[in-house]
């Protein structure tokens, strides 16, 4: 009878095809404290995260982890979820990208450029000044 130590199929986690450059939805189970009365509840919710996989470390051992990059609100957000965490739900791959490299760093640097590129084409208006006239002078000849 084998002994369960881990509440998730690792089995399943181990074969999960997950490579740099795919586009996935990972589902994190969330536990919230709430005090009521003297009493403290717990609720726990599903949240998802979706972003682009920059690296994938330490392949199919115990400690794997993968990191995820999104983009909100103007401001990049990188998490890194352990392969193999209870916590994690599910891990759904919603698109796959072809790739050259094993990791994928630079598209850090690639999005400054392009929000920066972007700013430098934005034009900034200028309030223009109400233009204010000199009093005429007589002149007496």
């Amino acid at each position: 009878m084998p002994i369960t130590i881990s509440s998730i199929n690792t089995q399943e986690r181990k074969t999960m095809d997950l490579r740099p450059g795919d586009t996935v939805r990972v589902w994190q189970k969330i536990t919230d404290r709430v005090i009521e009365k003297d009493k403290v509840k717990e609720k726990s919710r599903l949240q998802a995260f979706e972003g682009l996989v920059l690296a994938r470390k330490h392949g199919k051992e115990a400690g794997g982890t993968f990191t995820v990059r999104r983009v909100i609100d103007g401001v990049g957000v990188e998490r890194i979820f352990p392969l193999y965490a209870p916590t994690i739900d599910k891990i759904e791959v919603l698109k796959r990208a072809k790739v050259r490299r094993a990791k994928l760093y630079h598209i850090r640097d690639k999005a400054t450029k392009e929000i920066k590129k972007a700013m430098r084409h934005e034009r900034i208006q200028k309030k223009e000044a109400p233009v204010v006239e000199a009093p005429a002078t007589e002149t007496k000849a």
